[in-house]
């Protein structure tokens, strides 16, 4: 019997002798010079010395079934819902190449750039040796935050929203983290907070305070609005928070590094003391992080032990609606909500925040009390109104917001004139897509005359662009109607949101996400 060093995979132990083995091709017994690990440590074997650390213990669990860490991002769900007061003391060996990959095809292609004005398309050519640089910069400390440019939009009230328009490495590494933190956070979050979470949506936060309303004593409505909240976020605060989660100081840097990197705005870098910048990729779940221990936990304790009557919660990011069944304690709330802000250093925006009669017995109080009709409240872009519907019964109507419609009909009027000039089919179908859109958000039982309304307008603007090519125009309400039929859908061609009754039954399958 001859010795040598098998090949891997070419034979298998006979007789359980760990060193003996037999050939799959000739069948002949075998002996290995070197014994399995199994047999002997591997540095007896080579005659070296013996490994320093924890050698002995095991990385991470070798299958799911394992109760040892894991090193996916699954395990790391698994192991924050099993145990709510888990400290994750090692997350950053999670930000891998590979992530930082599959972070990078996440990103919006289209995005404006940051103070490097680099484009999603110029980092693509030189990724496969950018990413592994990056990487190795992120792991030995020399990653530097970039300063986001400031840019402002306007808003539907003619203010203007500050947004905050980061480099695209910075883009890049902050989606990477926000992965690791919302695999640990999703298990935190309560069902009331709809907000930029993954499988809830805009209009699952308003199928719950329909249904909410309509289902519960509520007489009263408070719509609560935080005053410029992105900026107000004390960065003390925020570590704080991250801290009952996350013990890895690596990954708290590396979010730390984001806060104060401050913005470039008019040729100068104005340091951050304070704040998120709104537009950034990590600010969503810290935005939500920041509020679930500030808001959504103290809201959850005060219905539970100060509440009598029935209490219903709805927050979408740092806008919130709740509902009462009694005056006295809507009132005995906001006065509490305003205390618990401020401790913060956070605080209501008075001229937005309400307290109104709403509900289904809305209007009979209303008389009773010589108010009027009912008010109405603004929330997630729908105008909310206590009416009936045909057969009388109560009914929350969902109305576009006017203002909002008229911002937007005003900004795609302005479009329109700078794309006078282009074909009518590129410009038809940029606008098709854009009605488009607009209708498969708007288009809500109910809402249908507001969006016909919507519908007239923008092929009103249309119009009068195509009218603006020349004096000598010969386009007529007729012919811009055919067009309009070749390119704009309207707003029947479109698929309808369903009632928020059935939406709602269906995605929570008997569990209340108002609670």
């Amino acid at each position: 019997m001859s010795d040598h060093v098998l090949p891997d995979g070419a034979c298998k132990a006979i007789n359980r002798n760990p060193a003996v083995y037999v050939d799959e091709e000739s069948d002949a017994p075998i002996v290995s010079k070197k014994p399995p690990n199994k047999g002997k440590p591997a540095e007896v074997v080579e005659k070296r010395g013996a490994a320093k650390g924890n050698a002995s213990q095991e990385p991470a669990r070798r299958t799911q079934s394992r109760a040892s860490a894991s090193m996916s991002l699954e395990g790391i769900r698994q192991a924050a819902r099993r145990d709510k007061r888990v400290r994750f003391t090692s997350l950053m060996h999670h930000l891998t190449v590979e992530r930082l990959y599959e972070s990078f095809y996440a990103l919006n292609r289209n995005a404006a750039t940051g103070i490097d004005r680099m484009t999603w398309a110029d980092y693509e050519r030189g990724l496969s040796t950018r990413l592994p640089e990056l990487h190795d910069e992120i792991h030995v400390g020399r990653y530097r935050a970039t300063a986001s440019r400031r840019v402002y939009i306007p808003k539907a009230d003619g203010s203007q929203r500050p947004l905050g328009i980061a480099a695209l490495e910075d883009r890049l590494v902050q989606h990477a983290v926000s992965q690791l933190l919302n695999a640990i956070y999703e298990q935190d979050f309560l069902g009331f907070s709809y907000g930029f979470r993954q499988g809830k949506g805009q209009h699952d936060a308003l199928d719950a305070l329909t249904v909410g309303i309509k289902t519960r004593q509520v007489r009263w409505v408070l719509d609560a609005d935080i005053r410029a909240f992105f900026d107000m976020i004390d960065h003390e605060w925020m570590m704080r928070f991250l801290e009952h989660r996350i013990a890895d100081r690596r990954l708290l840097r590396l979010v730390r590094k984001w806060l104060v990197a401050g913005v470039f705005e008019d040729g100068h870098r104005i340091p951050s003391e304070r704040g998120c910048p709104q537009g950034a990729v990590i600010s969503p779940v810290l935005a939500n992080i920041y509020l679930h221990y500030v808001y959504d936990l103290w809201v959850a304790q005060w219905r539970r032990r100060i509440a009598k009557g029935d209490v219903i919660v709805v927050r979408y990011a740092d806008d919130s609606v709740m509902g009462f069944a009694y005056e006295s304690e809507a009132r005995q709330f906001l006065k509490a909500l305003a205390k618990r802000l401020g401790q913060f250093g956070l605080e209501l925006n008075v001229d937005k925040t309400r307290l109104i009669r709403f509900g289904r017995y809305a209007a009979e109080d209303c008389l009773k009390y010589g108010e009027g009709k009912p008010k109405t409240f603004d929330f997630l872009g729908f105008t909310h109104i206590s009416g009936k519907n045909r057969k009388g019964f109560f009914e929350v109507k969902r109305l576009t917001v006017k203002k909002r419609m008229r911002a937007t009909l005003k900004a795609v009027g302005q479009r329109l004139l700078r794309r006078r000039h282009e074909p009518v089919p590129v410009t038809g179908k940029w606008l098709g897509q854009v009605v488009r859109g607009y209708f498969a958000y708007f288009n809500v039982p109910g809402n249908e005359k507001r969006l016909e309304r919507f519908y007239q307008e923008v092929c009103r603007h249309w119009l009068h662009a195509l009218r603006r090519r020349s004096q000598r125009h010969r386009m007529t309400w007729e012919k811009l109607k055919l067009i309009a039929r070749r390119y704009l859908p309207y707003p029947r061609q479109v698929p309808k949101h369903p009632y928020p009754s059935v939406r709602f039954d269906v995605t929570t399958q008997g569990r209340s996400r108002m609670r």
